[in-house]
């Protein structure tokens, strides 16, 4: 006999103990009877009732391992399903922003594009200094302009991409708008400083006269310095432009009389009637009664009537703080408010006021001040050029935009 029988001896001998024949006398009614209970249908049993038992608890056992990996599983899915609506949410964003930021570029181009309509029409705008710089093509329309692609960061998805190349050509027409209103903004700056003005003086005094409500841009990137380098420029250089270009049209260069001799110039003088030093702040053209007076450059009758010392007076705005004023006339050919082109007749030489015979007086005054007329009034030719430029293109503006053009 082996060991292991010898080893499995106790164990078989306390599992036969545990069962022995039983004997059991049942009485009923005077009846006795007697039901014998073996050891070994005690064992089968018992085996049964283990292996019933067993079985219920392997049941247990795989139902409880079963709702462990179950639990695991909708955990699982339920992880999946809250990352793939955070994706959705987080493209869906990415969509929203792609179109917004399309519909800024589609904002920024139409004003782009109002821009160079208004003020330069078809002409041909110059090469941005980029492009001189690296020899592109400066005939080459903006659009068509060469662009580096590794400004495009390659990692952007491709939707992503498309719109930095369209916000990349749109820089290269910016810089090429405001190449070109530099350029006229420098000629318009030169004539106004050889007229004896400050042009700084003239910007600035323009834009402190700016206001309206606040209207913020409509999308996230709105802010000029968002929108590019050179854009962000072209408000202020177009603005610049502007008031240095009607204030060249607003100059009273304009002979305000057909008349050949100069009786007193502006500056300080003898007065006429008391000998004494006094200022005169204007030009007098002496010359036949009656003789038309005429607009020194367009503008805005903005007073008819007497002033003590002038006599009959005629006032035009010209804008930019520029006015002109005719005195000592003898009659008026127009009426306050009405609207004068330069060169047409506003009234007729007189000797009415503080006057020793007929002629006019002349003056010219900026922001209420006046100034020397004889520096406007003997312009030089280029500068001259210059302003007939610029009142074309003023002119031109102001039929594009009612109610702009120059005073």
């Amino acid at each position: 006999m082996s060991s292991q029988s010898t080893g499995l001896r106790p164990w078989r001998q306390r599992w036969n103990a545990l069962f022995q024949d039983h004997e059991i006398f049942i009485r009923t009614h005077g009846h006795v009877r007697f039901v014998r209970v073996s050891a070994v249908w005690q064992k089968r049993v018992a085996l049964i009732a283990a292996a019933v038992l067993f079985a219920w608890a392997a049941v247990t056992v795989a139902i409880f391992v079963n709702q462990l990996l179950s639990a695991d599983e909708r955990a699982e899915v339920a992880r999946k399903q809250a990352a793939a609506t955070a994706a959705e949410a987080r493209i869906a964003q990415y969509r929203d922003r792609v179109g917004e930021i399309a519909a800024d570029l589609d904002e920024r181009q139409a004003q782009l594009e109002e821009w160079q309509k208004t003020y330069f029409g078809a002409e041909a705008l110059p090469a941005a200094a980029d492009d001189d710089k690296t020899g592109a093509a400066a005939d080459k329309p903006p659009e068509t302009n060469t662009l580096k692609t590794s400004a495009v960061d390659p990692r952007l998805p491709p939707e992503a991409q498309a719109l930095a190349r369209i916000e990349a050509r749109q820089e290269v027409f910016s810089a090429r708008l405001l190449a070109a209103v530099g350029a006229r903004a420098a000629k318009a700056e030169g004539a106004v400083a050889k007229l004896g003005l400050d042009p700084a003086s003239l910007v600035r005094n323009a834009a402190a006269g700016r206001g309206g409500p606040f209207i913020p841009f409509r999308g996230r990137i709105g802010a000029a310095g968002a929108l590019g380098k050179s854009f962000a420029a072209l408000e202020g250089a177009l603005f610049r432009m502007e008031v240095l270009e009607r204030t060249l049209v607003a100059i009273p260069s304009g002979q305000p009389a057909h008349v050949l001799m100069l009786s007193s110039s502006y500056g300080y003088r003898s007065d006429p009637f008391t000998g004494a030093s006094a200022m005169h702040s204007g030009l007098d053209f002496p010359g036949p009664l009656g003789t038309p007076i005429l607009a020194a450059a367009p503008g805005k009758v903005v007073y008819v009537g007497q002033r003590a010392g002038y006599g009959n007076v005629i006032e035009v705005d010209h804008g930019q703080g520029i006015m002109t004023r005719y005195a000592h006339l003898s009659g008026f050919t127009t009426r306050a408010g009405a609207q004068v082109a330069a060169g047409q007749q506003i009234a007729k030489m007189g000797s009415t006021g503080r006057s020793t015979g007929s002629h006019l007086h002349f003056e010219v005054r900026l922001n209420g001040v006046a100034v020397n007329p004889r520096r406007f009034l003997e312009a030089k030719a280029d500068v001259l050029e210059v302003k007939d430029d610029a009142r074309q293109r003023v002119g031109a503006l102001a039929s594009a935009t009612p109610g702009r053009g120059a005073r």
